[in-house]
């Protein structure tokens, strides 16, 4: 299958139309809606996000990730390859994490071109058409890269800030609830949020924090909303207490 990843938004052609090469260059693969609301011109909070859901898919699947704020200048278009699934993209440390956490990792740059490529929509120009090659077993041409020539190392294993706020208002974190104390309690703003297991651990209009379905640590407020009741954004700083 090939799953799309991107800042594309819910609204408007983008979508679509990078869907419709998918559909002209590898007709009858499944193509998987995962994001098209991830962190807008932010490839580092995307990363965690990516990382969180990519774990769940299969070897061979294919990851279609666009998030390029610097589409049309010199960074390279990638593509990644971390435990058997693919991700193809921009080398802007959105495969980072994915990279990171990965046993089995390589990367290459890719050199293919289409005849007519938008300077500003390399999503449907060029990273679509070299992920329905790669749904297919066909190589694109791309020069191997040594997976360390593509890495952030000075972003953290866990990121302590908001990577996604969803249609309930609850705030996913990049921080892997795993990697924190069982007494963790966020703070947000003024706000400290302690632990739960689920949304009724807390009254009505009471915080909590639990480890969502995809192991991140995830801030909710119980039939309320956790962006408007407690000021959180994308990008808001988590600190953690225990």
């Amino acid at each position: 299958m090939i799953v799309l990843f991107t800042d594309f938004g819910l609204h408007g052609p983008y979508t679509g139309q990078v869907k419709a090469v998918l559909a002209r260059e590898a007709p009858g693969v499944p193509v998987i809606d995962l994001f098209a609301d991830a962190p807008v011109w932010d490839p580092q909070l995307s990363a965690y996000l990516l990382a969180a859901y990519a774990h769940e898919f299969p070897a061979g699947t294919v990851f279609l990730c666009v998030v390029d704020p610097g589409v049309g200048t010199e960074r390279r278009p990638l593509v990644v390859e971390a435990d058997g699934r693919r991700f193809v993209g921009p080398d802007n440390g959105l495969f980072e994490l994915v990279r990171r956490r990965a046993v089995d990792v390589s990367a290459a740059a890719i050199d293919w071109r289409p005849a007519r490529m938008s300077a500003t929509f390399h999503g449907r120009d060029l990273f679509a058409p070299v992920a329905a090659r790669l749904a297919l077993n066909r190589q694109p041409h791309a020069t191997p890269l040594d997976p360390r020539d593509v890495a952030r190392p000075d972003w953290p294993d866990d990121l302590p800030a908001v990577v996604y706020i969803d249609v309930y208002g609850n705030a996913m974190t990049g921080l892997r609830a795993a990697a924190l104390p069982e007494d963790a309690v966020l703070v947000v703003g003024d706000v400290a949020v302690p632990r739960g297991r689920t949304f009724a651990d807390v009254p009505p209009g009471g915080a909590l924090w639990y480890e969502n379905s995809n192991g991140l640590a995830e801030i909710a407020v119980n039939r309320g909303r956790a962006d408007d009741d407690l000021g959180l954004e994308v990008g808001t700083p988590v600190e953690v207490e225990s």
